[in-house]
């Protein structure tokens, strides 16, 4: 364990810049919302830098310096934006206070390694904001996405009322709409008749080739790995493109069988990688004394082997899952009206006519995902338990 290094109060000259460097990155976004970014700069890394001086040099108690930042910055926010203006300013204030204080204190040395140099220290945080930038970023485009989804009005946009926190602004509407339209619920139907049913053929598929491939004796392994997992690198539309001139030579174009098989074959290489990772950890002489003791290969494989490597075959088949059940250009090609799924309604909906159900219909898959993920992350944890890899 790291031991605690001592706290020391750092100079004005150290943690003044850098808070006022966090309020500059701040008030760029605030600026450029009011219509200046450049001007939000300057106002942002100077006020920043001021208050930070003072409630640290000025004010005794750091407690009552760190509310009276949350709550200067909230009244700010309500005089820029309202209600919600005021409710994002005060997380600001607080993360402020919080930040000046953390600096000032010394605090950031307290958990990380005492011998280490300032670089080294700037790196160790720099990563972690770096992380963070990258994840805020990615996970942006659903934050906005979620939110639109109970907008009162036919708009893609934020209305007024939503800003301002009305509830008038704000309905299910468009999940009612999504749970009602035929035309949505027949393509859910769809997606629900394919996906699990591609799901079952990569799952079956997928792990007997990873248990084939993890063999040694196996000749040209490498090779047929690089086959089989070639669904994932080679681009979707040429993938697609070759499914359509083959199925529409052996009949299978435009039909049930024709999709769901399009899509298992897109799933099989989620299996393939998840079992195979599963089986690096396998200890093989199970497997012998299984055979010692009289029991015949199908025997040793669901009652010895199954067993252990289960978690990374649930994780493959989720994966395969939400494949298939939110892949939109296979299904165009391969797939005809009657196979309309979620993912191709949703584009038809944009295509076509501006459906606000999208939105909805977005965030169901969304939570859908979240916790499809969630399960998958249990069962890694699970199976390196079983494993021995993980102490708890």
């Amino acid at each position: 364990m790291t031991a605690l290094t001592p706290i020391s109060r750092k100079p004005v000259s150290f943690y003044v810049p850098v808070v006022a460097a966090a309020g500059a990155l701040a008030g760029l976004f605030i600026g450029t919302a009011q219509g200046s970014g450049l001007l939000g700069i300057l106002i942002g890394g100077l006020v920043i830098a001021a208050l930070a001086w003072a409630a640290t040099q000025l004010v005794p108690s750091e407690k009552a310096a760190r509310w009276g930042l949350a709550i200067l910055f909230a009244g700010g926010g309500a005089l820029l934006g309202g209600l919600p203006g005021g409710i994002v300013g005060a997380a600001f204030g607080w993360f402020f206070g919080w930040f000046s204080f953390w600096l000032y204190e010394g605090r950031y040395r307290a958990r990380i390694a005492p011998y280490l140099t300032p670089g080294q220290v700037l790196w160790h945080y720099s990563f972690r904001v770096i992380c963070g930038a990258i994840l805020i970023f990615l996970i942006t485009p659903i934050l906005v996405v979620m939110p639109l989804s109970f907008n009162a009005e036919n708009f893609f946009t934020f209305t007024p009322e939503m800003l301002r926190l009305d509830p008038a602004g704000y309905s299910l509407k468009h999940y009612r709409d999504f749970f009602t339209n035929s035309d949505w619920q027949h393509a859910l139907w769809n997606s629900v008749k394919i996906a699990p049913a591609a799901t079952i053929l990569s799952v079956s598929f997928g792990t007997l080739a990873a248990i084939g491939l993890s063999s040694e004796h196996v000749p040209f392994r490498r090779s047929i790995m690089a086959i089989l997992i070639s669904p994932m690198i080679v681009p979707l539309i040429i993938s697609a493109a070759g499914m359509y001139f083959f199925y529409s030579r052996i009949g299978l174009q435009g039909t049930y069988i024709g999709v769901v098989l399009a899509h298992a074959a897109l799933g099989i290489p989620f299996v393939i990688i998840t079992v195979t990772a599963t089986l690096v950890g396998f200890d093989r002489s199970l497997t012998r004394a299984a055979a010692n003791m009289g029991a015949d290969p199908v025997t040793t494989f669901f009652r010895v082997q199954m067993p252990l490597i289960m978690p990374g075959v649930i994780s493959g088949g989720l994966f395969a899952f939400i494949t298939s059940f939110d892949e939109v250009v296979v299904v165009l090609f391969v797939g005809s009206a009657g196979q309309k799924t979620l993912p191709w309604q949703m584009f038809t909906g944009l295509r076509e006519q501006i459906s606000p159900t999208i939105l909805a219909v977005a965030t169901i898959l969304v939570g859908i995902s979240i916790a499809l993920l969630a399960t998958v992350e249990l069962l890694r944890r699970r199976s390196e338990r079983l494993r021995g890899m993980s102490p708890s």
